[in-house]
């Protein structure tokens, strides 16, 4: 089987490139009766096809602008992979083998994966691709193999989170062109460094959305989803729209793969759900490197991954969740089953990756998960924090920012870097930035103003946040959230003792996952003290740590004899050991 390029990927929507200078361009309107395209030659009419596609061949350039007319209204392109301006204008041409890329890759084993989620717009005082690209040599460093990049897809406005995309083939411009994203990608893989671009298949965002004015078919029309009009998965078009979406991304911009947003909220009644064909597809084609695929999916399930699955994990959020309620105490709203009894919690999570597996919890609404001890252990993507757990704060405040005792916040960074479970690590946390994560856009008008209620409506309901929500569309809002860099002491013992944790994650345990992905697990908990140990056939890994404030009594902490890290002062009980054990 050839090895996949952009050229080769089935493109059933947009503009293609064909031969001779002839590009071809093609549009799903059933519901419309003329379909024309507007190039800086003029405009030429669409022939209609059968299933409602409209299509024409005919003479243009990359770089030309165009626009589709669709019963004399001009709207961009969906598929358009790039805009002269934001998402109300024309669509640009672009030819997505004409970038020289510098590296060969054949890209990563799952097993190595210590994923680092960054936001474009505020990792760097730029926002750029180009700004980001410079500062993948500190990753490296760090420890990181690969980069979640929050969705990039084209929103209206110059900045926000990326969840509102309305173009989802088009890089956001205010980042850059293609070229620089993909100059991104390629200096990312020259550092040993993949890349994961986080996609938005399960809604389209509220300004700049034209599908629904000329192509109402589109959308199904007993649906709908908490961002607004609900997607016909069905219908074939439709689902290709999405699936040849992330096949295009992985084509050509020689991604490592794909984070799916909130799949949950992806409702389909075909036969094979949408989410399985995805899958499927993607893994039905020769990429000729490795290519990862990781959900988001608050249902637990644990079908997708392991043993047939095409996914290679999930977002864990009930390990952040124990965790974060341990050390808080926070217990309102989805905190409120975990904040009962959140050691419990946390040596359920070391154990079996999800704590919620279908089992009766209290304070839970309903019952949630599935059992999925059986999984491999890289299914689970654990963290401290990302960016929907700092931004559905009303002040955007990371959890290094909540917790006064800094030993505690060291063993369980010790603890989530140094399990078998793939560690994520949001932007900034590494190094304690004083920035926080807000939410924030760039609408206007009555859009604008919908937001700002709505964010003030849903933190109203929070005795916690006393009601002060900072305006969601003020550009100070978006300018506090850039992480800066570690400039005072804290900040740069902090990043040493997160880089000196990956050097030992890549040294001792990398190794052990290359042996097995199903290592036979111990636990032990006696009160705050919590011992795990996985066991891998030629050696087991053994963490130990002590999870409380309070004094030890009976639960005395002591590290291991041979420790190949020991974290303890004597102004905190929190402790932590951690030690490889030969069988």
């Amino acid at each position: 089987m050839p090895v996949a390029t952009s050229s080769r990927i089935s493109k059933s929507w947009g503009a293609t490139l064909l031969d001779d200078g002839y590009w071809r361009f093609r549009l799903w309107a059933p519901d419309a009766i003329q379909v024309a395209v507007e190039l800086p030659t003029g405009r030429t009419d669409l022939n209609r096809q059968e299933q409602g596609w409209w299509s024409l061949a005919t003479r243009a350039k990359a770089g030309d602008s165009y626009r589709f007319l669709v019963d004399g209204a001009a709207y961009p392109d969906p598929a358009a992979r790039a805009q002269q301006g934001d998402v109300h204008g024309p669509s640009v041409l672009v030819d997505p083998d004409g970038f020289a890329w510098r590296n060969a890759w054949a890209g990563l084993p799952w097993n190595e994966a210590v994923v680092y989620e960054l936001h474009l717009g505020t990792f760097s005082a730029e926002g750029t691709f180009t700004a980001a690209e410079a500062a993948l040599p500190r990753l490296r460093e760090l420890g990181v193999t690969l980069v979640e990049v929050m969705p990039v897809a084209q929103f209206d406005g110059r900045h926000g989170w990326g969840y509102d995309g309305v173009l989802p083939y088009a890089p956001h411009n205010a980042y850059g062109s293609p070229d620089d994203f993909r100059r991104f990608v390629d200096t990312a893989q020259s550092l040993g460094i993949g890349i994961l671009l986080d996609v938005v298949h399960n809604h389209l965002g509220p300004s700049g959305n034209y599908l629904a004015a000329w192509c109402p078919s589109f959308f199904h029309p007993d649906r709908s989803s908490p961002w607004g009009q609900g997607i016909a998965y069905e219908t074939p078009a439709v689902r290709d729209f999405f699936i040849e979406n992330a096949l295009s991304w992985l084509a050509e911009y020689r991604l490592d793969g794909l984070r799916l947003d909130a799949v949950h909220a992806i409702e389909d009644r075909s036969a094979v759900h949408f989410l399985d064909e995805l899958g499927q597809r993607v893994r039905a084609v020769d990429w000729g490197r490795q290519i990862h695929l990781v959900t988001e999916d608050e249902r637990n399930l644990t079908g997708y991954f392991g043993k047939g699955g095409p996914f290679d994990a999930t977002w864990n959020d009930d390990w952040h969740h124990a965790v974060h309620c341990l050390l808080t105490g926070e217990d309102e709203g989805y905190y409120a089953p975990f904040s009962i009894d959140p050691l419990a919690d946390i040596e359920i999570a070391l154990r079996d990756g999800y704590v919620e597996q279908g089992q009766a919890r209290a304070a839970a609404q309903t019952l949630r998960g599935e059992p999925s001890s059986g999984l491999p252990r890289t299914a689970f993507l654990n963290f401290l924090g990302n960016h929907d757990q700092a931004g559905n704060r009303a002040q955007g405040e990371r959890l290094h920012q909540l917790v006064t005792d800094r030993m505690a916040l060291e063993v369980v960074t010790a603890l989530t870097l140094l399990s078998p479970y793939v560690p994520m690590i949001f932007m900034g946390d590494e190094f304690l930035t004083d920035a926080p994560f807000l939410f924030f856009a760039d609408f206007t008008g009555d859009l604008a103003e919908a937001v700002r209620k709505g964010r003030a409506e849903e933190f109203a309901q929070f005795p916690a946040f006393g009601g002060r929500v900072p305006d969601p569309i003020a550009a100070g809002t978006f300018a506090a959230c850039k992480i800066g860099s570690a400039e005072r002491e804290d900040q740069r013992r902090h990043e040493q003792f997160v880089r000196h944790l990956l050097a030992l994650r890549k040294a001792h345990l990398v190794p052990l996952l290359e042996i097995t992905t199903h290592p036979e697990v111990r636990v032990r908990r006696d009160g705050p003290l919590v011992e795990v140990s996985w066991g891998f056939g030629i050696a087991r890994l053994s963490l130990r740590a002590f999870l409380s404030s309070q004094t030890p009594g009976t639960a005395r902490f002591r590290p291991h004899d041979d420790p190949i890290l020991a974290v303890t002062s004597p102004d905190s009980p929190f402790a932590f050991s951690a030690a490889i054990e030969r069988d």
